[in-house]
């Protein structure tokens, strides 16, 4: 399991060191190359996503005792994540307001406003897209509580049924004892019932002895 999530890790940094150098080299390329540049980059941000998906899946199967660590460490990449895709929007923006000049010229200058406007509006969904993902964050940590809670339930419902078997056991072993020894009480009784009846019979046949003695005289 976390040979697999460290395998992961690694595919996810290399994945994400070559995507910051792309970003960075998008704005001195040329227009032919920067528009492959930024496909090229589309396409690793998405196999990156892929990445962060398949190590959260890892990490909800680590067992609970061990989850912090790589949960912190799945925040880490998340918020990595989110840096690279608010550079390549900027990065984007500044391409398409470069193509749109070269389009128009001395024209293009006028844009100033439409382009702060739209930063703005590139700010205002980042701060969504960061209040998305901290609200997506509490859920899964609200169900990492909730399994954790349900396991130490299952685990406390073992031990009762547990302690329930052996008291059955117990009862059960007590109830043999108890057959057993008024079963030794019983033959004890019958052996002291036996020796008096003996002792009787013995006690009778002497005084017969004697009284037949002392007639025979």
């Amino acid at each position: 399991m976390s040979s697999d999530f460290e395998g992961f890790e690694q595919d996810f940094a290399v994945l994400t060191a070559e995507i910051t150098s792309k970003i960075a080299r998008v704005p001195r390329l040329p227009p032919d190359e920067k528009k492959q540049m930024v496909a090229n980059v589309e396409k690793q941000l998405e196999e990156a996503k892929e990445l962060l998906e398949q190590m959260d899946l890892e990490v909800r199967e680590i067992p609970p005792q061990s989850r912090g660590m790589y949960s912190n460490r799945m925040r880490s990449y998340k918020q990595e994540m989110g840096k690279l895709e608010t550079d390549f929007k900027r990065s984007r923006i500044a391409y398409s307001d470069e193509v749109r000049n070269e389009l128009l010229g001395d024209d293009g200058n006028s844009s100033e406003s439409q382009r702060a406007h739209l930063l703005d509006n590139t700010e205002r969904l980042e701060r969504s897209s960061r209040r998305l993902e901290a609200g997506y964050q509490i859920a899964v940590e609200t169900e990492q509580i909730g399994q954790e809670m349900l396991e130490n339930l299952s685990h406390d419902r073992e031990k009762i049924q547990r302690a329930r078997e052996r008291l059955r056991e117990t009862d059960a072993n007590l109830g043999k004892s108890s057959r057993v020894l008024t079963g030794m009480l019983r033959r004890i009784i019958q052996n002291r019932v036996l020796v008096v009846v003996l002792a009787v019979i013995l006690v009778i046949t002497i005084l017969m002895a004697i009284t037949f003695s002392i007639r025979g005289h």
